[in-house]
């Protein structure tokens, strides 16, 4: 059992702005000793911490808590895809192996085909050599940029994070579906079922809220292409660790044990090349 999105941070409130007054529960530091308690509560063997700063400082510090930490089993960094040293920063990244791959944060771009830019192109160009994987983080006016990236890189290994935070508090719906099902045409690109409490009414939202969105995800990805995560501790602004869990569960609770054990655990760690004994 996997859980294939975390964060950690020590909180600082320049560095961490995006982490406003409205959201206090948060504003703290949450550190691997923070989440231990809720993967065991959960019956979670382990988890990869992804980024949340754009900075190599950044990768480091997740690096240095999976290594202390057993639990943690692999890291998702971040490096500048846009450098013209890329390569040489990834061959320097290489020595890590705790480190599966990298994100950007293309959400916080204002440059709506971001991803499409030549030099950002050319950092994931050479994530191949490695064997590095790449998390899209990004929302659904982004998703035609998308569509467009992951077809010119067949043989990237690719996973949207949160189901691409589709605006579930406004019932967006039908331009995200039509775009994420073509995506999932690609058979490269992986789903994180993660991320929904924040994108619904963090106050109100309800189980039926979260069904068109995961039906959609499930039928498009299948149940081969799809890896939970909680997005601890960001979910604490909808809910409890249990309560974000419960959705997917509760979900999932009719599919075999094969399914569930693929999209719980399997898939996750077939992607981020993590051991299972």
């Amino acid at each position: 059992m996997l859980d294939t999105h975390v964060h950690f941070w020590q909180f600082d409130p320049v560095r961490d702005a995006w982490i406003d007054d409205t959201m206090q529960v948060i504003r703290r530091d949450f550190l691997p000793a923070d989440l231990e308690p809720e993967l065991l509560a959960n019956e979670i063997n382990g988890c990869v911490a992804v980024q949340a700063d754009q900075s190599e400082e950044e990768t480091h510090f997740l690096l240095q808590l999976a290594e202390n930490h057993a639990f943690v089993k692999k890291v998702v960094g971040w490096v500048d895809l846009r450098s013209p040293d890329i390569a040489e920063r990834l061959d320097y990244f290489s020595q890590f192996g705790k480190l599966a791959g990298f994100r950007h944060i293309v959400q916080g771009e204002a440059d709506v085909n971001f991803l499409l830019r030549n030099d950002f192109k050319k950092g994931i160009a050479a994530l191949g050599k490695h064997g590095f994987t790449y998390d899209i983080l990004v929302f659904p006016h982004q998703l035609g940029a998308v569509l467009e990236f992951v077809r010119q890189f067949p043989n990237q290994k690719f996973v949207i994070d949160h189901i691409a935070k589709p605006y579930i508090k406004d019932g967006y719906f039908d331009g995200w579906a039509a775009l994420m099902q073509e995506i999932a045409k690609h058979e490269n690109v992986y789903c994180k079922v993660s991320g929904m409490v924040t994108e619904a009414s963090w106050q109100s939202w309800k189980y039926e809220d979260f069904l068109p969105y995961l039906d959609l995800v499930t039928f498009s990805f299948g149940p081969q292409r799809l890896m939970y995560g909680s997005d601890w501790p960001v979910c604490l602004l909808g809910g409890s660790y249990a309560a974000v869990k419960g959705i997917v569960d509760q979900y999932f609770a009719g599919f075999t044990s094969n399914e569930k054990q693929t999209i719980m655990g399997e898939n996750g760690a077939n992607f981020y090349g993590i051991k299972t004994a």
